[in-house]
């Protein structure tokens, strides 16, 4: 068998081989050669690689904002940083410096250009079949990109020029540019303009420096020897020879050279944008074979509340993170997802999503009972209901400080958060009500196995996440209508006319965000800007702060993600000043509260309806109470000294605990004061002595003590 043209001629003598490619390139020139010579290329079209589909080339995934910002790229299989770019998103300055510099007549030839390959053929016969200057074009540097083959010898050369000419025959000249942004190497794992722009200078290839597009132009005719974070000094000398040759080519000024040399060159890589990292590797792992995955983020908002978060969470302690998110009250789009205080933050766990993580939600869930409780018609803001130790069954539920209150509006129960009225509220509207409005919120609460819901739902005797409190809130802030969040990580699903049932009617969601904005602000926020809620879980695990403006919903979770307690943490001291920090960060998007919808009353306890006035449980006999009220103070049997027995007018404050009000105050049978709703009365005796306090409620029970007053 003989041997094809191809291989004998590469066994030839050096100066058959010099001979040859004089041949080919006056072939070319001449439009003609011989049959040796169409064969040679025949040979060669015939083994060249397919051409690469710009829309299926392997490339790193990009996933980015609702705008198309870059969030957080990843790399190939390979382990190579290879985004992918088009000419729309390159700086034009940089594509007219490329072109002037590699290949002035880029936009005229069809892949060879003959008159620099003549050149460059007398220079390779003057060297003795050395190569002294290839003469390449950008599409021949494309086709040997795609080739991944070294073309400092003859053989190299005339595959790539072939290559060159069947690229430009089934591409446009956009899309051979495209392929060079993409491939180009740049130094190590870096490839492509845009890669290499977010590596050396920490943005996107959209606007750049003279000096920057003169960099990024030298780079790739020898990425490891002019790689700036390894030999500055060459990088630079490179980047002032592109600038010189530019000047001579006429395609920049002087001045604007010499500019450019005074800017200094960057002596270390960049790291590749991180920004929502969890959604990000989610939305890969949902989304497998995408190039470009779009979150509903917004890159600014996600930026600036990471920073918020990681920098809090160092302050409070190194093993405590953050979580937050913020999203459309309109859309449920989630404008930003902060998982922990810090990805690679070990200490804190920080690749732990803590968005999605099941914990206690405290007393988070208050808002929604109230909610229910205003839209049964069971009470109204300013009802009156009473916080002292209830029992219900084995369960004895008690606040936060110990404390009980006596008779508060239900406005001051969920403003300070007490305990007591909200289980009482609970037991009346039912847990079970309770969490079927979570669920219509498309909240996924979490109970034991096998168990009906109780009344430690209340007090966060459930498990949920954040993302589950902001759907909830986002409801009350839309008016009781819920609103599916959205993220991008996965195709949205939602149906065009779903049209799930309410959370809350308007009224109720109204109430509930009406007190909710009257919620004394931490030391760094303005009353009546947002309506919010903290909640503290048992045992200072998780500390929450929720809170919307007409816009936006914005949930702060601070806590381990190992779920051990962080002694004094609490919603309002770790996760409030986080809340009000973050909309502080909304900008344009910050909005006033809704509007009162029809059907709101406004009116004080004495001008509502005579049902509303008083918060009754529907079955009071479910409520078992300590029901005789008690004289708290003075105590039975001890001296009082009031200064009479020096003459002085000094009165006696009797108080009472327990009860229900109105009370009526006697001394020695003698009525001397009622009080409809305080807890107390002054006495004014008229001398020393003993005396028989007593005290009567609204039930006719009663408490009484004998004192020695002097």
């Amino acid at each position: 068998m003989t041997e094809t043209g191809a291989s004998a001629a590469r066994k030839a003598p050096r100066w058959r081989r010099v001979a040859l490619v004089a041949c080919l390139v006056a072939g070319g020139v001449l439009a003609g050669g011989t049959i040796y010579v169409r064969s040679v290329i025949g040979e060669i079209a015939a083994t060249l690689p397919v051409l690469p589909d710009l829309a299926t080339m392997p490339v790193s995934v990009a996933v980015v904002d609702w705008d198309g910002q870059l969030l957080r790229p990843f790399t190939t299989k390979d382990g190579r940083w290879r985004l992918p770019v088009t000419t729309a998103q390159v700086d034009r300055r940089f594509l007219d410096m490329l072109v002037a510099y590699e290949d002035r007549g880029f936009a005229g030839h069809h892949g060879v250009e003959w008159g620099s390959m003549l050149r460059a053929a007398g220079q390779y016969v003057g060297a003795g079949g050395n190569i002294v200057s290839g003469g390449s074009t950008l599409t021949m540097q494309v086709a040997r990109l795609l080739e991944g083959a070294p073309t400092r010898n003859l053989w190299g050369k005339l595959r790539q020029m072939v290559h060159a000419d069947s690229l430009e025959r089934q591409l446009s000249k956009d899309q051979i540019l495209n392929l060079y942004l993409t491939l180009a190497p740049y130094g190590g794992n870096i490839e492509g303009i845009r890669a290499a722009s977010l590596a050396y200078f920490g943005k996107e290839p959209t606007r750049l420096t003279t000096a920057e597009a003169a960099l990024l132009v030298a780079l790739p005719q020898s990425p490891e020897a002019r790689r700036p974070d390894r030999d500055p000094a060459a990088a630079r000398r490179s980047r002032d020879m592109v600038l010189d040759r530019l000047v001579t080519a006429g395609a920049i000024a002087a001045e604007e050279a010499e500019a450019a040399k005074q800017e200094p060159i960057p002596t270390a890589r960049k790291q590749f944008p991180m920004l929502a990292s969890h959604m990000a590797e989610q939305a890969l792992r949902a989304q497998p074979g995408m190039r470009q995955i779009g979150l509903t983020v917004d890159k600014r908002l996600q930026d600036a509340l990471e920073r918020l978060g990681a920098a809090r969470a160092r302050q409070i302690d190194p093993k405590v993170s953050v979580a937050i998110v913020a999203a459309d009250i309109q859309t449920g789009e989630i404008l930003a997802s902060v998982g922990s205080a810090g990805l690679f933050n070990a200490e804190s766990a920080g690749y732990v999503d803590m968005t999605s993580a099941i914990r206690s939600p405290g007393s988070t869930l208050k808002p929604l009972i109230y909610g229910l409780a205003f839209e049964l018609g069971l009470a109204h803001p300013e009802s009156l209901i009473e916080d002292r130790p209830t029992a219900f069954g084995g369960y004895v539920p008690v606040n936060f400080d110990g404390f009980s209150r006596g008779t508060v509006t239900v406005r001051q129960a969920l403003i300070e958060s007490l305990n007591i009225p909200a289980v009482v509220v609970l037991d009346a509207v039912g847990p079970s009500r309770l969490i079927s409005r979570m669920k219509r919120a498309y909240a996924d609460p979490r109970l034991p196995v096998n168990t009906a819901p109780s009344l430690a739902v209340g007090l966060g005797g459930v498990g949920i996440s954040l993302r589950d409190l902001v759907s909830i809130y986002g409801a009350i802030a839309r008016g009781g209508s819920p609103v599916r969040l959205r993220d991008g990580v996965k195709p949205d699903t939602t149906l065009a006319f779903e049209k799930p049932a309410p959370v809350l009617d308007p009224v109720a969601a109204w109430y509930v965000a009406d007190i909710l904005a009257d919620v004394p602000p931490p030391l760094n926020g303005s009353p009546g800007r947002i309506a919010y809620k903290t909640g503290t879980s048992y045992g200072y695990r998780d500390a929450w702060a929720i809170g919307f403006d007409g816009k936006t919903v914005i949930g702060v979770w601070v806590g381990r993600p190992d779920g051990a307690p962080v002694p004094g943490l609490s919603g309002i001291i770790g996760a409030a000043p986080i809340l009000f920090e973050s909309f502080d960060r909304l900008g344009s998007r910050a909005a006033p509260l809704r509007k009162a919808p029809p059907g709101v009353l406004f009116a004080s306890n004495t001008q509502l309806p005579a049902p509303l006035r008083r918060f009754r449980h529907p079955n009071e006999d479910v409520v078992a109470r300590d029901a005789a009220p008690k004289i708290a103070f003075p105590a039975d049997g001890v001296d009082v000294d009031l200064g009479l027995a020096s003459g002085s007018a000094g009165s006696l404050m009797v108080k009472v605990r327990d009860g229900v009000p109105p009370f009526t105050f006697f001394a020695n049978g003698a009525p001397f004061g009622r009080s409809a709703f305080a807890r107390q009365n002054a006495w004014q005796p008229d001398g020393a002595g003993y005396v028989t306090l007593s005290v009567v409620d609204a039930e006719g029970r009663g408490d009484k003590v004998t004192v020695f007053l002097n």
